[in-house]
Order: C-alpha cells, then sequence, then structure tokens
C-alpha cells in the first residue's frame, strides 16, 4: 500500500513539474539563457535540497541497532570523520575526486529517483540507474559546455589533462553518444513490467532537458536538485513517517530534518566566510555546493546501502 501511494505521489509530483517546466518554457522563448544569484542557490540547496538527508541521524540510530551498538555518538563521529576524509582527498586529487563523485552521484540520483517503480534487484538494473542518472551530469556540458568547464576550475581543477579529456568527450560526440544511453536507459526501466505510473520516468527525463537547455548549470541543477530530487525524498520519508495522514508525516519530517538542516547551515556560513573574498563570492558558493554535496553524499549513500543490506 506505501509504495502505491509513494508512486501516485511521484507521479503527480513529476507531472506537475513537467508541466511548470514547460509553461515556463513557452513564457521565456524569447530568451536563451537564465540564471538564478548563485546565493539563491546555495539557499536553496542547504534548505530543500540538504533537509532530504537530515533523517539521517534517525537511520544512524536504525543502523546501529542492527549491529548491537549503542550511542548515537559513534554515528556522528563516522559521519562526520567520512565527510572530512572526502574534503580532504578533494583537496590532495581534485579532478580524480569529482570524477568519482560526478559517477557516484549518477547513480545515486538515477537509483533514487526511480528504485520506487521497479521490483527488480540486479546487476543490469543497477547499471541502468546509472546511465539515467548520467543525464543529471551531461545535459550540463552538452548544453553549456564553457559553463560547465568554469564551474569545474572554481572547484580547484588546475590539472590540463582533465580538461583534454573533456574536450575529446566533446569533440568526439562522447557526450551526445552517453546522453543517447542515458535515454534508451529510461526506456528500458519504463518497459521493464509496464505500469502507467512509470510515466513518471519520462516526465523526469524532458524536465531534465528542458532545464539544462533554457537555465545555466548551477541553476538548472538547483532547481532539479531542491524541487525534484530532494522534494520526493523528502515525500518518501514523510509517508514512511505516517503513511496514513501525509500532512502529519510532513510535519513530523520538517521538525526531524530541522536540527541537522540548521546546523548544516551554520557550518555553511562559516566555511562561506572563510573562504569569502569580494570579488570571488560565486566560486567560494560553488565550492560548498559541490565540494560540500560531495562531502555529504558519500556518507549518506554508505548509510543507504548498509541499511538496506541489513534491514529485515
Amino acid at each position: 500500500m506505501t509504495n502505491q501511494l509513494i508512486k501516485k505521489i511521484n507521479l503527480s509530483h513529476s507531472f506537475i513539474f513537467f508541466l511548470l517546466i514547460n509553461l515556463f518554457s513557452v513564457v521565456m522563448l524569447k530568451f536563451n539563457y537564465l540564471d538564478i544569484s548563485s546565493t539563491i542557490c546555495l539557499f536553496l540547496i542547504l534548505t530543500i535540497g540538504v533537509s532530504h538527508g537530515a533523517l539521517d541521524n534517525i537511520k544512524g540510530k536504525k543502523l546501529l541497532r542492527i549491529f548491537n551498538f549503542e550511542g548515537i555518538y559513534i554515528f556522528y563521529i563516522i559521519y562526520i570523520f567520512i565527510a572530512l576524509i572526502v574534503i580532504f582527498i578533494w583537496l590532495l586529487f581534485p579532478a580524480a575526486t569529482l570524477l568519482i563523485f560526478l559517477s557516484v552521484a549518477a547513480f545515486h540520483f538515477g537509483k533514487e529517483d526511480t528504485q520506487f517503480l521497479i521490483n527488480k534487484k540486479s546487476y543490469i538494473i543497477q547499471l541502468l540507474y546509472f546511465l539515467k542518472g548520467l543525464l543529471i551530469i551531461l545535459t550540463p556540458l552538452f548544453f553549456h559546455f564553457d559553463d560547465t568547464v568554469k564551474i569545474f576550475k572554481s572547484l580547484l581543477i588546475v590539472n590540463e589533462n582533465f580538461y583534454l579529456f573533456l574536450e575529446f568527450l566533446e569533440e568526439k560526440k562522447i557526450i551526445e553518444i552517453a546522453i543517447i544511453l542515458s535515454s534508451l536507459s529510461s526506456i528500458f526501466l519504463f518497459l521493464d513490467k509496464f505500469e502507467f505510473k512509470k510515466f513518471t520516468i519520462f516526465f523526469d527525463y524532458f524536465s531534465i532537458i528542458i532545464l539544462n537547455y533554457y537555465f545555466n548549470p548551477l541553476t538548472a541543477f538547483t532547481i532539479y536538485f531542491c524541487f525534484l530530487h530532494s522534494v520526493r525524498h523528502s515525500i518518501s520519508l514523510a509517508i514512511d513517517l505516517d503513511e496514513n495522514n501525509l500532512q502529519n508525516g510532513l510535519k513530523l519530517f520538517i521538525i526531524k530534518a530541522l536540527p541537522l538542516t540548521i546546523l548544516t547551515i551554520f557550518i555553511s556560513i562559516i566555511v562561506l566566510f572563510l573562504l569569502n573574498d569580494v570579488n570571488y563570492v560565486d566560486n567560494a558558493i560553488l565550492k560548498i555546493i559541490f565540494i560540500g554535496l560531495a562531502s555529504l553524499t558519500f556518507p549518506h549513500i554508505l548509510l543507504e546501502y548498509f541499511l538496506e543490506k541489513n534491514e529485515k
């Protein structure tokens, strides 16, 4: 019953999001390129975006119980340690860490945006999740290659071979080929045991394409991450908290997510002041958004993985 409710709500959510994006594109036909202030993007990601992982402490308690550990401090120590290790490794090997992060993010987005529709668990399905999630990574490069490269440069990526590699991907049309493979993965996932609610996949697909066509990479990612990916995940968490009353579930989710969300905002503001230079505030914001997301994504995914493997 819960899974059917999640499918129904997510279909409605994807359709409304798709409809709004299309209406917006019609209104904005006169513009080829639009953006939102990086400060607004940071605010949205720190509030709506990051909050979908703000119940990790509750999931951490559940995992500790499975392994017969007591004391939530163990979870916090491990979680923070992994996050700091990711930042440290990024500072030492930024290009390699970015590539790993983008690959992990592709799989994460593809899986979390789709797994509620798929009953099978196999290596092929996992590969399809990865290919589907690649669309979020590749469309900025396809529509706004130079602007995406500028973002990478602001993330401490100074390795010339990295940019030569990106240029090779663009010149040899490998980005287009990968997008085609990503498109095919969405079709295969849709056709696997047909169900009307699986049109969610195509609503999401075209929303991502339209977003990246009209917006710069940061803005497109922010809108997707906050209002499609994070809202969807937050709704699922709210249903888990109270499947009989979504409104009450959402209230419980906000209350439970508030402490870690506020802590993340507080830490991000401190880091912003430490990094901030009046002439390079946008670069500081980009570092907080992407390096910060990387540092939170790895422990979040590890937590989800161990829960999935050990939860009965």
